[in-house]
């Protein structure tokens, strides 16, 4: 039980390293005064351009990945697989309030990704198909993600997953849509940013309908 802790623990300290605060200390800044004021990829994108997106991306990810892969190798033999579900939950916790910088992170998304990749890797092509379909469609990356962590729960339904494996899907895709209430604010009163260069779906069907 105390090794279970100490992984949830060391999960949350891992999630709490920061990819565009670290890369924006590089640069003399902090992201969380530019843009949004979201610690990352989408304001990191924004305001910082595609190279230090990517890093930002890359290291969420790759945190998210590690603090994973570290409960799966270490966690105790006989243990019920939520502590390994909880591990993931922790470091995207760790991502969202992060202990290292005044708990203001980002929303979550990319560090869920690289838990999702040790713990269940072949749900990422649905809800990466998701994310494309729902990006080309409406242009809103935080509409998109919220969307694609809901496909969580469906394909959870749809393969028949047991409790535990549901039960962390809906606590993940609660999490998402929770981070992104800020999105969901400014989509309701019509301010939402928009990739209007990705929205390529949604222009094709407006001419199709016009």
């Amino acid at each position: 039980m105390w090794i279970a802790l100490a992984l949830l623990l060391a999960a949350y300290l891992l999630g709490s390293i920061s990819g565009s605060l670290l890369l924006g200390k590089l640069r003399g800044i902090d992201i969380r005064t530019i843009g949004s004021g979201n610690a990352g990829g989408t304001n990191a994108l924004r305001t910082q351009g595609l190279k230090f997106a990517l890093g930002t991306v890359l290291v969420d990810i790759g945190k998210g990945a590690l603090a994973t892969w570290l409960a799966w190798r270490f966690l105790p033999a006989g243990l019920s697989p939520a502590w390994l579900y909880g591990c993931v939950l922790a470091a995207v916790a760790g991502h969202v309030w992060p202990i290292f910088h005044g708990f203001r992170g980002g929303k979550g998304a990319a560090t869920l990704v690289g838990g999702l990749a040790v713990v269940w890797p072949q749900v990422l092509l649905p809800v990466f198909l998701v994310w494309v379909v729902s990006l080309a469609w409406g242009g809103y990356v935080g509409l998109a993600t919220m969307l694609a962590g809901v496909s969580l729960v469906l394909v959870a339904l749809v393969e028949g997953s047991d409790a535990i494996r549901l039960g962390f899907c809906v606590a993940a895709a609660a999490l998402l849509v929770f981070t992104h209430r800020s999105n969901i604010a400014r989509l309701r009163a019509g301010t939402e940013s928009r990739f209007e260069r990705v929205r390529v779906l949604g222009r094709w069907l407006s001419k199709k309908s016009a």
